[in-house]
């Protein structure tokens, strides 16, 4: 009895093993830490393996047309998916929107910025010891964008334009701050929090009344259209640990 309740077992395991694939996906800066938890809990609950590419969504855009050979497209926008959708080189009917994201002002000093942002208005930025303000690239990244109509909306672009730097993605650009080569910068929340906590320095959340709403999309890809493994990844997305992640991480649903 032991040995055939062993033997059940060893076959069961084969049988996972020999339907396991692997699905490669680009993924956008913003949903790194998430992305990584989520493939991580995605490939011990149904065997497949996702190899993830992390990085600007105008880029990712570019290198798709280019025949890049990503089979899951997660943008930081809704609508490159829809593009894609509609120029052919995703598959028409599996775009859907897996999380909205949260745009904040943050420095890795504790008391640099305030609830409220009012630190863009300050006229004595290098009293402050603020050299630098970091944001994505506007035309690359859905989040510098945001940030963009966040600067215009709050009519501080004579104070902050001077100081501006631009990262290639909002990955990029968390990186100029964190390593405080800029000293104040726009951010994804998910890179500065976790369970609804800023994890270090200050932040202010901005208000999403300020910005085009933030709703990223997820589209199966051309070259994933007979991938079982990135089929299941887009399902995946859409269940209740994924979720559970996504609003770990300050994403609405």
């Amino acid at each position: 009895m032991k040995l055939r309740l062993m033997l059940a077992f060893a076959s069961t395991l084969f049988c996972v093993a020999a339907q396991a694939g692997e699905v490669t996906v680009a993924v956008a800066a913003n949903f790194t830490a998430p992305m990584q938890k989520i493939a991580k809990a995605f490939e011990q609950d149904t065997g497949h393996k996702a190899q993830l590419a992390f990085g600007a969504t105008g880029k990712f855009y570019a290198q798709i047309k280019n025949g890049a050979p990503f089979a899951v497209l997660l943008a930081a926008d809704d609508e490159t998916p829809a593009r894609l959708e509609k120029e052919g080189f995703a598959v028409a009917g599996t775009r859907f929107t897996y999380a909205t994201g949260r745009l904040a002002l943050w420095s890795k000093q504790p008391n640099m910025v305030d609830d409220k942002g009012e630190v863009l208005r300050s006229q004595s930025f290098e009293k402050l010891g603020i050299h630098k303000i970091a944001m994505a690239d506007p035309k690359l990244a859905p989040y510098g964008a945001a940030a963009m109509e966040v600067i215009k909306t709050l009519g501080v672009q004579a104070n902050v334009m001077p100081k501006l730097v631009q990262g290639d993605s909002i990955g990029q650009t968390y990186q100029f701050v964190s390593t405080e080569n800029a000293q104040l910068g726009f951010v994804a929340l998910s890179q500065i929090s976790v369970d609804g906590r800023i994890t270090q320095g200050s932040a202010w959340v901005v208000p999403q009344s300020m910005h085009t709403p933030l709703k990223q999309g997820a589209v199966l890809l051309n070259a994933g259209k007979d991938n079982a493994a990135a089929h299941a990844l887009l399902k995946y997305l859409k269940g209740d640990t994924a979720k559970a992640i996504i609003t770990r991480y300050g994403y609405a649903l």
